[in-house]
């Protein structure tokens, strides 16, 4: 597990040429080889308002998204480079009217395939032919372990319901069952109970997922950032539920950026092992990479094959390997370890993707996010801004006073 503060707080080729085109010559991207996985965006477009979303604030609309054909050349290509895992997210990709199609065609070419959904639109039916069509391994994303929290979070009444339901038909379709549950100042206080119902839904491997504050979390970060107090007794939580559980539930868990004491090796490292692919079209090295203004990002629509992009394109080069580092990252006994850390948040939190993420204790800025995490984690300013295309919608007042009334079993 991670160090924290609280440990020590004074510190142009055809697409069927893709892979003679990575093998054709040397180049930074020819060490790491194609990604194994791919995460495929298929869709911006949720029935659930998350302020947490990872998705950018301006979101892809549907009449931009990639067709259904345009997936399946998509899918193909990947497969034909030596991609072995296509993880289906969104958004929600159960809002494509075509995603057993997707899912079948990634079958048909030799792809294991994930499904990254909220849950809240499957049928029991429509899962069943998810299943079908091959679909390998389904993450269902959880607000919380019970419905005042979870379905205010979601910005959707009768989500979390929902959720529980559709859980339980991955089981009994006997499909791998991964539970995300995204944590955050308003619902760290149901982790125990969040564990105990990931082993009741018999899953396989359960994330804690602390909020990473880039895109819309980054514009909700006061209403989410948790205290210093509520990550000691977290990681303690997770840390005695591993040992307990071993061998019935995995668990993951990683200490958010603002309070560690070394950044994260984001996505194994700039263009190293992982890409996205947006709605849109758009090749990306990580989720949030198109917050960085500046960088131009190439299009699956483009004359370029996917293999061109990984391999040649400026925005995955620009911060791939240690080149690029400024100091203190280009010394850094760990710069090959973390390789400078987040560039997205390097960028959000400084102005410079190319400054050492303000995660590291060696970056000039680390104390300052620190203090800053921990005035706003103290200040109990709890109102999301929620989630949606028209640029986010503050939560109500009255939305509050019912949670509270709830609460009180009024």
């Amino acid at each position: 597990m991670s160090d924290t503060l609280a440990d020590n707080k004074t510190t142009a080729a055809p697409p069927s040429d893709g892979l003679a085109v990575l093998e054709s010559r040397r180049s930074a991207a020819e060490t790491f080889g194609i990604p194994l996985a791919v995460l495929a965006e298929v869709t911006h477009r949720c029935p659930l308002q998350c302020p947490y979303c990872s998705n950018p604030v301006e979101l892809d609309r549907g009449s931009t998204e990639l067709t259904t054909d345009e997936w399946k050349k998509v899918l193909g290509e990947l497969a034909e480079l030596g991609v072995l895992q296509i993880h289906f997210s969104g958004g929600e990709p159960t809002a494509r009217k075509d995603i057993v199609e997707l899912v079948q065609h990634a079958t048909d070419v030799g792809l294991y395939s994930n499904l990254i959904t909220s849950a809240v639109l499957l049928t029991k039916d429509k899962l069943s032919a998810l299943a079908d069509a091959g679909l390998s391994h389904v993450q269902i994303s959880f607000q919380g372990n019970e419905p005042v929290v979870a379905d205010r979070v979601a910005g959707l009444k009768d989500a979390h319901r929902k959720k529980l339901e559709v859980a339980r038909w991955t089981r009994e379709l006997e499909l791998p069952l991964t539970v995300n549950a995204v944590m955050h100042r308003q619902n760290l206080h149901q982790l125990p109970n969040i564990i105990q119902m990931a082993v009741d839904l018999d899953a396989d491997r359960l994330e804690v997922a602390n909020v990473q504050y880039y895109g819309w979390a980054l514009k909700n970060r006061a209403a989410l950032m948790p205290t210093i107090e509520q990550i000691e007794e977290t990681s303690r939580i997770v840390e005695e539920a591993q040992a307990r559980l071993k061998g019935t539930l995995a668990i993951d868990y990683v200490v958010p950026d603002y309070y560690a004491l070394r950044p994260k090796k984001c996505m194994g490292g700039w263009g190293r092992q992982f890409f996205n692919i947006s709605p849109a079209g758009k090749v990306l090295p990580c989720h949030a990479a198109e917050s960085i203004t500046g960088l131009e990002f190439e299009s699956v629509r483009s004359n370029h094959s996917i293999a061109w992009i990984w391999q040649n394109s400026e925005a995955f080069n620009r911060y791939r390997g240690t080149g690029w580092m400024p100091e203190p990252c280009k010394s850094c006994e760990f710069r090959e370890v973390d390789f400078g850390g987040c560039r997205c948040q390097a960028f959000a939190l400084t102005g410079d993707a190319g400054n050492t993420d303000p995660a590291c204790s060696l970056s000039p800025r680390h104390e300052e996010i620190f203090k800053q995490a921990e005035r706003e984690a103290a200040a109990h300013q709890d109102r999301f801004i929620y989630r949606n295309f028209a640029g986010g919608t503050l939560e109500t007042d009255d939305r509050q006073d019912e949670r509270q009334d709830k609460r009180n079993g009024a």
